[in-house]
């Protein structure tokens, strides 16, 4: 990972007169720049959102592409940095609360991020848009997202119910192919197939996909093969949910957005009238 010596630094030594985002720019590109194992790099201010919490501050959402010298090796990195205008800094934090500022920040869900294949419930004009991005094999995520489906989708008009699959391999390898599993039969007709994907038993590190097939089959009275998760439309649909996830810069799961802006309590869809 790239990164800075220091974490916060005077920006109002860099430029003078430049707009707030190309201030952040060409400062984070002189300062990686100066790495030399770095043969080239490239900073991108993608969007910007302001601190409420904290006046005069702002959230840069940066986007870093980079050559490594020794392999010639391209990486590419999203982050967040804050600045008043005049100083810029990795983390900011609440001195009072104690709390992360970088915690209370997101990019917002644009409409053309809500996809009709990704509509599982509810009606696509309902009075609030909810987007969910889970792992079925997340812990957490088996709890809350059959529990927090099961109460909207009784409200057709009240909510759409927006899902998009979000596998962590590194934590839960089974469940890249489980979803592929799950999309391939979406694909073909079949309805709840994403509340019916949070009752498969299957060891959440199994990497055998007959094995992961098999407790899939089981619990769907489905027969997927292996070859259908190969299919062009099944990389589509996964690629896209990936896509709309990096967009949003989501992390974890299960990451909840309600009418556009991240929802960190996760419960708003209860309160909403």
């Amino acid at each position: 990972m790239l990164k800075l010596l220091a974490i916060t630094v005077l920006l109002s030594s860099v430029l003078e007169a430049a707009s707030s985002s190309e201030k952040v720019e060409d400062f984070l590109k002189k300062n990686f720049a100066n790495n030399p194992s770095i043969e080239s790099v490239n900073v991108k201010v993608r969007n910007e959102v302001t601190v409420k919490e904290k006046k005069n501050w702002t959230a840069y959402f940066v986007e870093l592409e980079a050559v490594v010298k020794k392999d010639k090796r391209k990486v590419s990195q999203k982050m967040v940095w804050f600045s008043d205008g005049d100083v810029i800094t990795k983390e900011l934090y609440d001195i009072k609360s104690s709390s992360n500022i970088g915690d209370l920040v997101s990019l917002p869900f644009k409409d053309e991020y809500y996809s009709k294949e990704n509509l599982i419930y509810g009606n696509s004009n309902a009075k609030h848009k909810v987007v969910i991005f889970s792992d079925p094999l997340c812990p957490f995520c088996r709890n809350y997202v059959p529990e927090a489906i099961n109460y909207m989708k009784k409200y057709p008009k009240k909510f759409a119910i927006y899902y998009y699959h979000f596998p962590l391999p590194s934590l839960h390898p089974a469940a890249v192919e489980l979803v592929k599993a799950a999309v391939a039969l979406e694909l073909k007709g079949r309805k709840n197939v994403v509340l019916n994907l949070y009752k498969v038993e299957v060891n959440a590190r199994e990497k055998s996909i007959d094995n992961i097939l098999k407790a899939f089959n089981k619990t769907m009275g489905s027969n997927i093969k292996a070859h259908d998760l190969a299919t062009s439309e099944v990389k589509k649909h996964i690629e896209h949910d990936l896509k709309v996830a990096d967009l949003v810069m989501v992390r974890g799961t299960p990451t909840i957005f309600f009418d556009g802006d991240m929802d960190r309590t996760k419960n708003k869809y209860k309160e909403a009238k």
